[in-house]
């Protein structure tokens, strides 16, 4: 009786690991073929963090100029939804606003991000800046302006924007 139990117990152990494995696809090197999803641009050309959502091992990923661009992916209904890893540069081992860097990649529901600073976009119009500690967007908040936040407390308004009569909303995520 124990010996059944025990075999559907390490199947349903090596199923879950399988799907663990498979749940996050890691970040690819940005190169010099990047280009943004929305503004069409090539990712290099431009200072401030990057980002990437990876569809796929097969489909890669999307690229965007800006941090603010791929959690606005996100946030966006009409948006591809299941994807296999989001990732933006973690600016704790940038080199400069103007290297962000093509590997310092972190996840970025883990990161913690500075809004309302006064750096711009690589496009231009206002960014949030990821960071892999706390510590890191605490010393750039103090130096640059802005307050830091995890990814989850950031809201529709931030990364989107709001027209002036739209009402605040409770919660900025769709769908993570």
């Amino acid at each position: 009786m124990m010996k059944p139990l025990l075999i559907a117990a390490l199947v349903a152990l090596s199923l879950s690991a399988c799907k663990e494995d498979t749940a996050t696809l890691p970040p690819e090197t940005m190169t010099a073929e990047a280009v943004g999803r929305y503004c069409g641009m090539n990712l290099m050309e431009h200072a401030g963090p990057k980002g990437q959502v990876v569809l796929s091992r097969e489909l890669g990923a999307y690229w965007f100029s800006s941090a603010r661009d791929t959690i606005a992916f996100t946030m966006m209904p009409d948006e591809v939804k299941d994807y296999g890893g989001i990732y933006v540069s973690d600016m704790d081992h940038a080199a400069s606003w103007d290297d962000p860097g093509a590997d310092n990649w972190i996840d970025a529901r883990k990161a913690v991000y500075v809004v309302g600073s006064r750096k711009e976009a690589g496009m231009g119009g206002a960014e949030v800046v990821p960071f892999g500690t706390r510590a890191g967007a605490e010393a750039f908040a103090a130096q640059n302006g802005g307050t830091v936040q995890t990814f989850t407390e950031l809201t529709a308004d931030e990364i989107l924007g709001a027209p002036a009569d739209a009402p605040a909303t409770e919660t900025g995520h769709a769908n993570h």
